[in-house]
């Protein structure tokens, strides 16, 4: 249930954070995971990572393999 809550809450943040750039995408992935990211994420052929800027402005990596989704945000 902590699990749970604490996925929902970061969601609700990111979300949030994000909802003042410009055009946004969300990842859904095969866990059940929704990750937004700032901006369009662009796709390594070379290594099949996905690399995204998350809300707090960071870089971060997924493996495609693990993103079942990705769709863009409408504001």
């Amino acid at each position: 249930m902590k699990k749970t809550a604490a996925v929902v809450s970061a969601c609700i943040m990111a979300f949030a954070l994000s909802a003042c750039s410009g055009p946004n995408y969300v990842m859904h992935t095969n866990d059940g995971r929704s990750i937004v990211s700032d901006g369009k994420p662009k796709t390594d052929d070379d290594t099949g990572m996905i690399k995204y800027k998350d809300a707090n402005g960071n870089q971060q990596q997924i493996n495609r393999s693990d993103v079942k989704e990705m769709v863009a945000l409408e504001k």
